[in-house]
């Protein structure tokens, strides 16, 4: 049995898939706020050592080259491939999007390629396994819409400034984006009113008080610092109303709530359609599913009246599609790694 370990390094998770032949084994999401420090990375790495102690090859796509941790992207990329150098020796592989897999030093000399690239790791397998698909790729921090065209990713644009530019990146994420970054009005109580521009509530929080956020993908702190139940949920949207949670009812925060997520799955549908109508994909293709919020993806595709598949199903991780499906970059590299990589 030969183990392969795909590794996804961003700036908030660190994911991480093992791998046997076709097998998706298991995966995991690992907190790594890398904009604390390295050592973030290094406590998520022997967080995730266990998991892949066998693993006899590893392939790494990361994001967290954009940290404010470092001063720019080059060094990002440089800084993390030198690290997982030292973490998984001189066989580890990196996605370098359109130029496949490299070494750490080729890696190094491609950092362009290397950096922010794992969704097109993601549709590349799309495109082995579907001939014609829109993956929507909705993460804790990002949406990737990638059309995937005759068997092959077909993205306008390559880098994020790119993308934010031609719809295929839409900065908006199910748990970490603040509510302030999603919607400047929203109704309460019948009244439809602004809202503060301030750090006050997440987009975790609104899921929270929806009740529709699923067990363990917040794995950061919220605005406030406080917990993480409906109450102290509600506090904080509150807060963003200029009002306390005892000026309305449960029922009144959940119809404020709904609004704004409303908004933000709008942000994401107008994504979809101006990649559709850049390139429009035939009526049969189907919406791919991926990202923690792969389960909001579902009403986006019924708005694009598209049928819709989770990555994980798609990928044929039997054993944890839910998994497979919201860490789909680590399990991507994983699968796409070629056989004699590292030889």
């Amino acid at each position: 049995m030969t183990i392969t370990a795909g590794l996804d390094v961003g700036g908030a998770h660190l994911k991480v898939a093992r791998i046997d032949g076709e097998n998706v084994l298991s995966v995991r999401q690992i907190a790594c706020p890398l904009w604390q420090g390295l050592d973030r990375l290094d406590a998520a790495l022997a967080e995730a050592r266990p998991l892949i102690a066998d693993a006899s090859r590893h392939a790494v796509t990361m994001t967290g080259e954009l940290s404010d941790l470092f001063r720019d992207r080059k060094t990002g990329v440089e800084t993390l491939v030198s690290r997982l150098e030292r973490e998984f020796g001189p066989t580890a592989r990196f996605w370098m999007g359109t130029r496949g897999f490299g070494n750490s030093n080729e890696a190094r000399r491609n950092h362009v390629d290397v950096g922010s690239t794992n969704f097109l790791a993601t549709a590349a397998l799309i495109g082995a396994r579907a001939r014609d698909a829109l993956l929507i790729d909705f993460g804790s921090t990002t949406a990737d819409i990638v059309p995937v065209r005759d068997g092959k990713p077909v993205p306008r644009g390559l880098t994020d400034a790119d993308r934010l530019a031609t719809g295929e990146l839409v900065y908006t994420g199910l748990t970490r984006t603040a509510v302030m970054g999603v919607a400047t009005r929203a109704p309460f109580k019948g009244r439809s009113q602004t809202l503060a521009r301030e750090y006050l509530a997440t987009m975790a929080d609104i899921r929270r008080i929806l009740g529709t956020l699923p067990d363990g993908v917040d794995q950061h702190a919220t605005a406030d610092g406080r917990g993480k139940s409906v109450e102290e949920s509600v506090a904080r949207l509150a807060r963003m109303f200029g009002c306390d949670s005892a000026d309305g009812t449960l029922e009144d925060w959940r119809a404020a709530a709904a609004t704004i997520r409303e908004v933000q799955l709008e942000s994401i549908l107008d994504g979809c359609r101006e990649v559709l109508r850049a390139t429009p994909l035939p009526v049969e293709a189907q919406i791919i599913a991926a990202g923690i919020g792969a389960y909001e993806v579902a009403a986006i595709a019924v708005g694009l009246q598209r049928k819709c598949l989770t990555f994980g199903e798609l990928a044929g991780a039997t054993a944890c599609p839910i998994a497979a499906t919201s860490c789909a970059p680590a399990v991507a590299v994983a699968l796409l790694l070629p056989s004699n990589a590292g030889e």
